[in-house]
């Protein structure tokens, strides 16, 4: 039972990277963005910079929400794994931020970024939520 809890756990956590992220080729555009506005962005920006690069550690470590990590070292194999079987997925090289909100001032701050990718072949657009840790904004999920 606990190892299907910890597959379900990943598989919530996971969805978030290959819909939500899954161009990955190109630069994401933050110039629109203006102060803590263009810093979500930014975030978004170097996780497509880590998922280009296939680089799990660096996702697991700068660019995934302590939460998300969480869920993910639940799963066999860990975060890095999870990750791993997710960025397998990822078949575009497209990806747009829309539009960027940031919540209420008290902490935990957090904040919404519209994001536009193309999966399957369709457009998808995704909502991903990210807190800010410490000076870093990192995603914590997709809806």
């Amino acid at each position: 039972m606990s190892s299907f809890k910890n597959r379900a756990a990943a598989a919530g956590a996971c969805v978030l990277l290959a819909p939500a992220v899954a161009g990955c080729a190109k630069a994401v555009s933050t110039s629109a963005f203006k102060g803590e506005q263009h810093e979500v962005a930014q975030a978004i920006s170097d996780l497509q910079a880590d998922v280009t690069a296939n680089d799990e550690k660096k996702i697991c470590a700068n660019d995934l929400a302590g939460v998300t990590v969480t869920r993910l070292q639940a799963a066999p194999g860990g975060c890095r794994k999870a990750v791993k079987d997710q960025l397998a997925e990822i078949d575009n090289d497209e990806l747009a931020v829309d539009s960027v909100q940031i919540g209420p001032g008290a902490p935990p701050r957090t904040a919404t970024a519209r994001v536009r990718s193309i999966f399957s072949g369709r457009t998808v657009r995704s909502t991903l939520t990210l807190v800010k840790e410490g000076s870093r904004w990192k995603v914590a999920g997709v809806g």
